[in-house]
């Protein structure tokens, strides 16, 4: 039994890790740890000051750590050999004051990097947001928005991490390091010659630990952005997972993934301690060597004892230097890991292409749309062609409704007037203009859009209302929120329009969603409208108040609307009926039934009563 539970979970930990590799579409970094943290100069020369205060501070702290040795030769060789005690006390007041200097350096060393490193990274989060919230769709629709998110934390914290203190400890070594070696070479030419000769020896092992761990580092922070993403998309469906009983095949599979995370964390941390093993002991080994030497070298009379006392502590300073640098590497290789994840998101391209005869919008439009021949796949489905050869006209003011069985392309046809997508072929403008010529910021201020599935924020019904015009005013809140037929249910909320709806809304019903929805689009007055099923979620009394605040909307605006429920298009000057990507029947309800084709089928079907078909009163 316990050979077979051991087969099994290492079966899971294979698929997972498959399943881990598959699903990862964002590309991983090829360059190297400097070239990934070099990247971040750009940051660290817009904050000068404080960048140059570090720098400062952490250049002194390390120069009054070199000058102490001195002061103990010289102890040692004048003060101890004269028998001279004011001397002695001198150097010893001249210590502590060094003490004190270095303690006061330290300290604003600490204060400048922990700033900068907090500074580098609000902004460096700052900057990747904005890029992400301007990536095309069909970034999202590879990509999982867990993954996105914890790269947007947990690896900008590990970048925090390395410049407010690997960064700063690895500069401080370095500094430390090349003036212990250089004050060697000065108080020993010989013994510092011989040591300088085996630092190839010391630097090469290293290089290829630091590239091992950076691999590593990268596949543990992968493995726990993808535990992550799991569990976000979990928590953001807690009601279906519960609904339907699987709180345990969640937690199963979660559990699989971060056992995964741990193993793969696990690796790195055994490649970083045979780093620092090696590193240490290659250093120690050396620097043991050399005082042996130095020894020889005293007992000979070729060296004084102050002379020595300063190269060994020069030795050890250097020692220690060396050896936290071979710590730090690998706080550096893994902070290059997860730099270059970010960087990775800031190479992604904004944005559907666009040509360089991008010119803003002159003057309002009148939202006259033509569709020509147009032709379209998604990325993520090349080969199943969703739009094949669509053409269609809509006069400005007009109102058009198109039906058709699903993944008949209604929706695409939104997703590419709001240039979401491009299309592959055929042609899409608005006022005669090419939206390829008309960049997307200035052709979405042109458009207003309720989607079925309607987006709520985490904030108060105030914000949702008015998230597409942030300048609004409350009464212009509420004469939207009046005319959608919304008004009455918000004040009757304990905190009315000030009232919080919660995450996606989940407080309110689907119909009052909706409504704030329909709110929301005609606050912001486009003149261009999309309704995708703005009133599924309604029940008939409801639909009839939002039905007469939407034809006030509809009035003098070019509309077109997406409807399963044919009962909620029958005003429309035009109906379209797509099937197969193309238009296959138009024109009026009553015209549309005549002619015994999808449209007809599709009404049978829906109105259909157990003694047989029947228009209902509506469609009569």
């Amino acid at each position: 039994m316990i050979a077979q539970h051991d087969r099994q979970t290492a079966s899971l930990k294979d698929q997972s890790l498959e399943r881990d590799d598959q699903s990862r579409h964002l590309p991983p970094s090829r360059k190297q740890a400097a070239t990934s943290l070099v990247r971040l100069a750009p940051f660290l020369r817009q904050h000068r000051g404080l960048t140059i205060c570090a720098v400062l501070a952490l250049t002194c702290a390390a120069l009054i750590s070199l000058a102490l040795p001195m002061a103990v030769r010289r102890m040692i060789d004048n003060g101890f050999r004269q028998a001279d005690g004011a001397f002695i006390d001198r150097y010893f007041l001249m210590v502590m004051a060094l003490a004190v200097a270095l303690a006061v350096a330290s300290a604003l060393r600490y204060y400048f990097v922990t700033t900068l490193g907090e500074r580098i990274v609000t902004d460096l989060r700052s900057k990747v947001f904005d890029h992400i919230v301007r990536l095309p769709a069909r970034f999202f629709d590879s990509n999982h928005s867990g993954e996105i998110a914890s790269r947007l934390a947990a690896d900008a914290t590990q970048i925090k991490a390395a410049v407010s203190l690997s960064a700063s400890v690895a500069l401080r070594n370095s500094i430390l390091c090349g003036g212990a070696l250089g004050m060697m070479f000065i108080t020993s030419p010989r013994l510092s010659t011989i040591a300088i000769g085996v630092i190839p020896l010391i630097i090469a092992p290293l290089i290829y630990f630091g590239r091992s761990v950076r691999r590593k580092s990268r596949a543990a922070q992968d493995a726990l952005a993808s535990a992550s993403a799991y569990a976000s998309e979990i928590i953001a469906a807690n009601r279906t997972v519960q609904a339907f009983n699987t709180e345990d095949t969640a937690r199963q599979r979660y559990s699989r993934d971060v056992e995964l995370s741990y193993d793969r964390a696990v690796i790195a941390a055994r490649a970083r301690a045979c780093l620092t093993g090696v590193a240490i002991a290659l250093i120690f080994s050396s620097v043991v060597g050399v005082l042996w030497l130095g020894a020889q070298s005293v007992l000979l009379g070729t060296l004084s004892a102050g002379n020595l006392s300063q190269f060994l502590i020069y030795s050890v300073i250097a020692a220690g230097s060396l050896g936290s640098l071979s710590e730090v590497w690998g706080e550096l290789a893994q902070a290059a890991g997860a730099a270059g994840r970010l960087f990775d998101l800031l190479n992604e391209e904004t944005q559907v292409p666009e040509p360089n005869s991008c010119v803003p919008l002159e003057g309002p439009i009148t939202g006259g749309i033509e569709i020509s021949d147009l032709h379209f796949s998604y990325p993520t489905a090349p080969e199943k062609e969703v739009l094949a050869g669509l053409s269609m006209n809509v006069a400005p003011g007009e109102t058009i409704a198109l039906v058709g069985p699903s993944g008949s392309g209604k929706s695409t046809v939104f997703s590419l007037l709001l240039r979401f997508y491009h299309a592959d072929a055929g042609k899409l403008s608005i006022d005669g203009r090419d939206l390829r010529s008309i960049s997307p910021h200035d052709l979405r201020k042109e458009i207003s859009i309720v989607p079925q599935d309607v987006t709520m924020f985490a904030t108060s019904i105030f914000e949702n209302i008015a998230f597409g015009r942030p300048d609004a005013t409350r009464q212009d809140v509420i004469a939207a929120a009046t005319r959608a037929q919304a008004h009455g249910f918000i004040n009757a909320l304990p905190n009315g329009y000030d009232t919080v709806v919660g995450e996606r809304g989940l407080t309110l019903s689907g119909g009052q969603r909706q409504r704030i929805a329909i709110a929301r689009a005609i606050l912001k007055d486009a003149p261009i409208l999309l309704l995708d099923e703005a009133t599924a979620s309604l029940d008939a009394e409801n639909e009839q108040l939002v039905q007469q605040g939407l034809e006030q909307l509809m009035d003098n605006r070019s509309t077109i609307v997406i409807a399963h429920r044919l009962a909620t298009v029958l005003k429309a000057d035009r109906i379209l009926v797509m099937d197969g990507g193309r238009i296959v029947e138009q024109g009026t309800h009553s015209s549309l039934l005549r002619s015994a084709g999808l449209y007809k089928r599709l009404a049978e079907l829906q109105f259909k009563t157990p003694d047989g078909p029947e228009h209902d009163k509506d469609a009569a």
